[in-house]
């Protein structure tokens, strides 16, 4: 059928596809060039005749076969391949029931008669079966797509769900939270100042009755000093010589009791306890009754490094650029790692520690499982028992998540708070100098856990020198 087809439109002198398509009275077919260049070769000998049937023509005229040219137009515009393979269609064209095609690119079906070729011309063109074949496959795509992405959203929502539900439950936990600590604050100040009262009403009572015996005392004494006055008037008004001398005698006597020295001296009430600065003072007071508060953490000599160097205190810890120290090797000291554990291990209830990590361009600090490994190359992350934030590339704050997660850390931090609520499993650090929330770990801790440090290589250059020190708060 293909060669036959093709057979039709070729033109049997140069036997290309038919341009410009013209008949002869035989009703043989020609390019209307090819005839023309035909007939110049003849010129010389006058006659014109047919290549295909050698019929001579006197004065031939070359009619253009508009219908042929249509059909050589829209064999050129649609595809062999689609037209052959293409069947009849279940619902033809009105005009033709003849064979369908359909466009791709315009997902529209085609006849092969009736629609105009240019409007598909470079557009993709194929049967009816292979068009359907190609539309079922992309439509079944796509409906995989539909269904994958209905999975993920019912997930999403789902989870959406359980956020919405356990973010309202969360809420209520944490405003009793909220509202326990608030009020224990409030409690712990009402009985601070129900205490201050009291001792200042004491202290009144006290001056005041001291005041008042005083008083009294000096009352008494006052009136004495008035009468032995009064005794010595009448005497210093006596004129005549021998009744006043006479009367000295017994002067001495009616003046016993009489005459007292004024040794009072003022004493302040003590105001100063009540007044200054008061808010702090009570601060201070209500310190040993907050919990947590920072703790005095030491640190671990049997688990640090051997270029580390720690404090007699073991609360500081700094790396040593000179060789490593003869210390003996243990399971429980880290030999890659520039790292040490703190002393105690937890394994339930509430702690807080401050680390001081000023003026440093590198550290890692957090918490470890105490059976986490320490030898060799580490991997500082939840599922290695490590729970931790770093401080990296000078001014860049992570924490040690897989993969890493940014920190949104506007200023270069100066101390670092941890928040250990073991039972909950909560672990959380703070910018400690304001206590602004950087990072929250929330795990089901399988054991015990120490406190984490490490202060990172320092350099040459003088980089990353200082050391990390436990921050005590001492009141």
């Amino acid at each position: 059928m293909a060669c036959s087809l093709k057979d039709e439109l070729l033109c049997s002198i140069c036997l290309s596809i038919y341009q410009d398509p013209v008949s002869l009275g035989c009703e043989h077919y020609f390019c209307r060039r090819c005839i023309t260049e035909h007939w110049v070769r003849q010129e010389a000998q006058g006659a014109r005749d047919c290549p295909e049937c050698r019929r001579t023509f006197a004065e031939p005229a070359l009619a253009p076969s508009l219908k042929l040219a249509n059909i050589v137009e829209r064999y050129s515009a649609f595809p062999l391949d689609a037209i052959l393979s293409a069947r009849r269609a279940a619902r033809p064209c009105q005009a033709h029931d003849k064979v369908k095609l359909f466009c791709l690119t315009d997902r529209a079906l085609l006849c092969f008669f009736c629609d105009e070729p240019a409007l598909h011309e470079q557009h993709q063109v194929t049967g009816i079966d292979d068009a359907f074949e190609e539309l079922q496959r992309e439509l079944k795509e796509q409906l995989q797509a539909l269904q994958d992405s209905e999975r993920e959203h019912t997930e999403a929502l789902q989870l959406l769900k359980r956020q919405l539900a356990e973010t309202k439950s969360s809420t209520k936990s944490l405003r009793t939270t909220i509202g326990e600590a608030f009020e224990r604050l409030h409690r712990l100040l009402r009985e601070r100042q129900k205490a201050m009262l009291e001792e200042l009403e004491a202290d009144t009572a006290r001056t005041l009755t001291d005041i008042e015996q005083k008083v009294q005392r000096y009352s008494q004494q006052l009136r004495k000093v008035q009468e032995g006055a009064q005794i010595l008037q009448e005497r210093l008004a006596e004129t005549d010589r021998h009744t006043f001398l006479a009367g000295v005698a017994s002067l001495s006597e009616r003046l016993k009791g009489k005459i007292h020295e004024t040794n009072l001296t003022y004493e302040d009430f003590p105001t100063s306890k009540y007044t200054g600065p008061l808010q702090y003072t009570i601060w201070k007071s209500l310190f040993q009754d907050i919990h947590p508060v920072p703790a005095a953490l030491t640190l671990d000599p049997g688990t640090a490094h051997q270029r580390l160097i720690l404090s007699d205190d073991c609360t500081i810890v700094a790396y040593g650029n000179l060789h490593p120290q003869p210390l003996q090797d243990s399971p429980k000291r880290f030999d890659v790692e520039v790292s040490v554990l703190g002393s105690e291990a937890f394994s339930s209830g509430v702690h807080y520690w401050e680390v001081v990590v000023a003026e440093k361009t590198q550290w890692v600090i957090g918490l470890a499982h105490e059976a986490a490994s320490r030898k060799g190359s580490i991997q500082i992350q939840p599922s290695r028992g490590f729970y931790c934030i770093v401080m990296h590339d000078g001014n860049q704050y992570s924490a040690c998540t897989e993969p890493w997660t940014r920190l949104n850390v506007r200023d270069k931090l100066d101390k670092v708070g941890v928040f250990l609520d073991y039972d909950q499993g909560l672990l959380i650090f703070y910018n400690a100098d304001d206590m602004s929330w950087l990072y929250t770990f929330r795990e089901k801790f399988p054991g015990k856990l120490c406190s984490y440090f490490s202060p990172g290589q320092s350099h040459a250059n003088g980089k990353n020198v200082q050391p990390l020190r436990i921050n005590t708060v001492r009141i």
